[in-house]
């Protein structure tokens, strides 16, 4: 199926006229701005935050076009990942016709933004080792289905998806195909960016709150052809990233050692946390990883967690969905944090009456 952008995009979107800030229209160097009615005299902070920031946030895409290797017109900057799911389900899906296609277990944003969007689900649920329903994709597509979400890694399973797999869908389906890789930096498998060029219906959804560790900022990216970024341009608040969360994303994006160095730390502890928990009597299954997280199956998920609750250890209970029965989500913490956690599920009061 061919992809053409203009019949995928809802037609108030493709004429919108989107709004012009006074930052938009004037770009470039100057003394004295009075053009956007700000306090002229400043603000009780430091730094100048009377001032609206960048909105199109150039420099910080700059620096990402240096670490990522594209250019900065194809990359977007959103408030966290979900405000990139939020457009693309805006702009190109049409309330109460189109459709988004969804492969459970998977992250639960996509859901949620559809039903506020009023857009229609399809789900396909991934086969019992985590990957894509090759056939049952096909399958489940029709004319009204716009968007296909894929994470790799996947949350909550952790593992990655089949590359080859992904790349099926990506050439033989005329929608748009959104690879989530929020927690890619973890992964053995590459990226998928360097594919921008050869598939147009590709986007690429990455995140600074994971590894990079800027949760608390909310910068999430969106990397695709320079029609669909200026899609999201069109359709995003005016400042949607502000001041504070630019310049502290820039001065981060300058330490990629320290982030490097915490990749490798995480993966270590990973692996000794997943042997660890394996000689735990009542640990059924731990999954593959290649997140910050581990999927473990046990023989009572609900009673585990409570009894971690219990002693101020929280992690997720994902025994509720589909393919997940029995599941605690476990984020890989410090090395002090994951011996205290091992230390206390060594106490819990297992015995064969809990099967």
């Amino acid at each position: 199926m061919e992809f053409d952008l203009k019949k995928l995009l809802r037609t108030n979107i493709l004429n919108l006229q989107p709004y012009s800030s006074a930052r938009d229209e004037f770009q470039g160097e100057a003394s004295v701005f009075l053009d956007a009615n700000e306090n002229s005299f400043g603000s009780p902070l430091s730094s100048p935050y009377n001032r609206y920031p960048d909105p199109v946030q150039l420099v910080v895409k700059k620096r990402l076009s240096e670490i990522k290797g594209v250019p900065p017109q194809n990359i977007f900057l959103g408030n966290g990942s979900d405000e990139a799911i939020d457009i693309l389900i805006r702009a190109f899906c049409r309330p109460g016709i189109d459709n988004i296609l969804l492969l459970p277990p998977t992250y639960g944003m996509y859901e949620v933004s559809a039903n506020i969007n009023d857009v229609a689900i399809k789900t396909v649920p991934l086969t019992a080792d985590f990957q894509l329903n090759l056939e049952g994709i096909a399958e489940a597509i029709d004319e009204n289905t716009k968007l296909i979400f894929i994470c790799s890694p996947n949350n909550p399973t952790g593992n990655s998806i089949f590359r080859e797999d992904i790349e099926t869908v990506l050439a033989n389906f005329g929608g748009l195909v959104v690879i989530d890789e929020a927690y890619i930096n973890y992964s053995r498998q590459k990226t998928f960016i360097q594919e921008l060029t050869e598939y147009s219906n590709l986007v690429i959804l990455q995140t600074l709150s994971k590894a990079w560790g800027l949760a608390g900022l909310r910068v999430g990216m969106a990397f695709a052809s320079e029609e669909i970024i200026e899609v999201f341009n069109k359709v995003k608040p005016p400042y949607n990233i502000n001041q504070a969360s630019q310049e502290l994303a820039l001065e981060a994006l300058q330490n990629i050692e320290q982030v490097n160095s915490w990749i490798k730390d995480t993966v270590q502890q990973r692996e000794e946390l997943i042997k660890i928990l394996g000689t735990l009597p009542y640990v059924l299954k731990i999954y593959p990883s290649d997140a910050n997280f581990i999927l473990v199956k046990t023989t009572d998920a609900k009673a585990i967690y409570s009894f971690l609750v219990e002693r101020g250890i929280i992690v997720r209970d994902r025994s509720r969905v589909i393919l997940c029965e029995g599941c605690l989500r476990i984020t890989i913490g410090t090395p002090q944090e994951n011996k205290l956690l091992i230390e206390t599920l060594k106490d819990f009061p297992y015995s064969t009456n809990n099967v």
